[in-house]
């Protein structure tokens, strides 16, 4: 197979979402063959069960359906909207299974988040999240700490001022750039 071949053999994940977008079912299911095996990975490594994280792929994917016409390709790839869409889906599930174990647990102690992975495991490919790893570390502490809290912790903008003891403001603006110069970091890299 020559490698052009393969070019044409993988889908065109963009042009599958604005097809999904409207209502192109047969769009939706090769977006689901092309992708699913990627977001199964993550949901997994976030929720650590199997069954859990089958119902997440599933969401994920009720998600992509209804998110789908606002994708928009300038704001990044494909891949990592639906990664994104599939990490906020399996951290819901957690906080959902968390808030009910506590309810069912007297003391309550048992930290579901705790389980999610360094800040790195969430990047598809090994050169990507060593690029990320470099990346984070050029950022100013707080910065990185806020990006962590915020992306792979899951808190939000009003937590994140909280703990920091910094205006939500200020916390929006601290995001805000540290996503910028990881984005121009990792598209230097």
């Amino acid at each position: 197979m020559t490698g052009n071949a393969i070019v044409s053999a993988t889908p065109d994940l963009e042009a599958l979402i604005r097809r999904v977008a409207a209502g192109d079912r047969a769009a939706f299911e090769r977006l689901y063959a092309a992708a699913s095996a990627k977001l199964f990975g993550i949901v997994l490594r976030i929720s650590r069960d199997r069954a859990s994280a089958e119902d997440v792929l599933q969401e994920t994917f009720v998600r992509i359906w209804r998110y789908a016409p606002r994708y928009e390709a300038a704001s990044g790839r494909p891949i990592t909207w639906m990664a994104s869409i599939a990490r906020n889906a399996a951290i819901d599930a957690v906080r959902r299974r968390r808030a009910l174990d506590a309810r069912i647990s007297p003391d309550g102690d048992e930290d579901a988040l705790a389980a999610v992975p360094d800040e790195t495991a969430l990047a598809v490919d090994p050169g990507d999240r060593e690029a990320l790893r470099t990346c984070l570390g050029r950022l100013e502490a707080e910065q990185r700490d806020c990006v962590l809290l915020a992306y792979r912790d899951g808190l939000s903008r009003e937590e994140l001022a909280e703990r920091f003891g910094r205006p939500v403001g200020t916390i929006k603006t601290w995001l805000h750039r540290a996503l910028a110069r990881l984005k121009d970091c990792l598209e230097a890299s």
